[in-house]
């Protein structure tokens, strides 16, 4: 991946987390590339509001599944989410806090940086 990504303050994409290991391409980043049909390019910090959120859409981000490589959230977790998901979950009331230093830029193609700043947290050490 390339090593100029943005993120959508303009300035060099930071790591959202490496524990656990997150990222479309599990390399602890917010990176995208044309076969990430979800765009998981917002890191946030996954609240149990969220988690139940998402599963009522079809989407168990609580179950691991280590055959995808994926150990399953809870709270207090950060995680690359799909673009779509938060902002549906914004328009609902519910969704978690983003670190915007590690919410790649794409994410504006589908949430505003309004929404993205007001429901943004300091960065959060690793």
């Amino acid at each position: 991946m390339s090593s100029d990504a943005v993120n959508v303050l303009g300035t060099p994409l930071q790591s959202c987390c490496r524990d656990p290991m997150t990222g479309y391409f599990r390399d602890g980043y917010c990176h995208t590339d044309a076969t990430d049909a979800g765009l998981h390019v917002v890191c946030a910090l996954v609240t149990d509001d969220f988690l139940a959120f998402s599963a009522r859409r079809g989407n168990d981000l609580q179950t691991p599944r280590p055959e995808f490589g994926f150990p399953g959230l809870q709270a207090g977790d950060r995680w690359c989410l799909c673009a779509a998901r938060w902002s549906e979950a914004c328009h609902a009331g519910c969704a978690p806090p983003v670190i915007l230093e590690a919410t790649h830029e794409s994410a504006l193609q589908v949430a505003s940086l309004k929404d993205l700043k007001a429901h943004a947290v300091g960065p959060v050490s690793l």
